[in-house]
């Protein structure tokens, strides 16, 4: 028996109906590879890059972890941006939060979670710049949510931080980093107004000359 049968079960109906709807589909899928967004997203299997925006496979390229942190050192993350902007040159990238993160949940939670606290000192330390507005709230709803967006903004500019994206800037590429967050609730995508188009825009201590 075939372990997570009704996965494969389920993978072969889904193959059926695309192709179906259009017959060279997947022959199109694997021969190209331009898609024009770069998605930073949460690990949360109820964020769905692809399905949030109605996009095809191809049309979003994707990187999500747990609370949708870009750090300096984290190769995988520079890896897959460097990849989109310097190999697939995408036009843009987003950095999508969502509410009710877990993720921020946990950070904000004074107990130990094992390995991943090492992660979530990064969401503390954005705590840490806005603990006066965030404690100023009156519910831990509103101060999770509040974190949830101030997060998207701290990784937004950490993305804008990177040699990757201003050195694409130097060299005329036309590339653009937004900041948005996700309802579960509704299924709705917000914009944070946080919307980077060139070095101009970001603190003169982060721009590399």
């Amino acid at each position: 028996m075939q372990a997570l049968q009704h996965l494969f079960d389920k993978n072969r109906k889904w193959a059926e109906t695309t192709t179906k709807a259009d017959r060279d589909f997947f022959t199109r899928l694997s021969t190209q590879q331009h898609p024009e967004y770069l998605w930073i997203g949460c690990a949360d299997s109820r964020v769905p890059a692809n399905q949030i925006v109605d996009m095809l496979p191809g049309e979003i390229f994707v990187h999500r972890n747990i609370a949708n942190v870009v750090v300096h050192t984290d190769l995988n993350c520079l890896s897959v941006i460097q990849y989109a902007v310097d190999v697939l040159k995408i036009k843009h990238i987003i950095v999508c939060g969502h509410y009710g993160c877990n993720g921020i949940r946990a950070a904000l939670e004074p107990r130990e979670h094992g390995l991943i606290d090492n992660w979530l000192r990064h969401i503390k330390d954005v705590y840490r710049f806005h603990q006066a507005e965030i404690e100023a709230l009156p519910t831990e709803q509103e101060k999770i949510n509040l974190l949830c967006e101030l997060n998207v903004v701290e990784q937004v500019a950490n993305v804008c931080h990177t040699t990757i994206v201003q050195n694409a800037w130097k060299s005329g590429q036309s590339l653009t980093v937004h900041g948005w967050i996700y309802g579960l609730e509704d299924g709705l995508l917000k914009d944070l107004n946080v919307c980077i188009t060139g070095l101009d825009e970001i603190c003169k201590i982060h721009r590399v000359k």
